[in-house]
């Protein structure tokens, strides 16, 4: 399984995963299997708030679903469209979340459960960062 992360520093399975899916500089590709990872430019890194395009960002990546530890509802809807699933991290590292992943699972985001705005806060659903 290919799982795309968020990051801004390349530090492999160490790396932190970044905050916010729409403005994170850089992404980690990462194989949960082998471990090898690859590192990809955002390329919609620079939008106004809420004005990303997620599956423009992620296109041809060729990975199995998305791992953030938040993202808004927009995003979340229009990468879910594309055919992407997106997965909540756990912890703070992508080696963190690879063994959430091999343990118990990731839960996968729904659209009650995202960032809400600038505020990152939603009525009944929390942003997770």
């Amino acid at each position: 399984m290919k799982l795309c992360f968020p990051v801004v520093l390349d530090q492999g399975l160490d790396s932190e995963v970044y905050g916010h899916f729409g403005s994170a500089p850089r992404f980690l590709i990462v194989d949960a299997v082998t471990g090898q990872t690859r590192l990809v430019d955002n390329s919609d890194k620079v939008h106004e708030h809420g004005a990303c395009n997620p599956a423009k960002a992620v296109a041809g990546l060729e990975v199995d679903g998305i791992v953030v530890g938040g993202i808004g509802r927009g995003a979340l809807i229009s990468l879910n469209r594309a055919g992407f699933r997106v997965f909540q991290a756990q912890g703070t590292s992508v080696r963190d979340t690879l063994a959430a992943l091999n343990g118990d699972g990731l839960q996968e985001f729904a659209p009650g459960s995202v960032c809400g705005g600038h505020n990152h806060a939603t009525d009944g659903g929390g942003c997770c960062h």
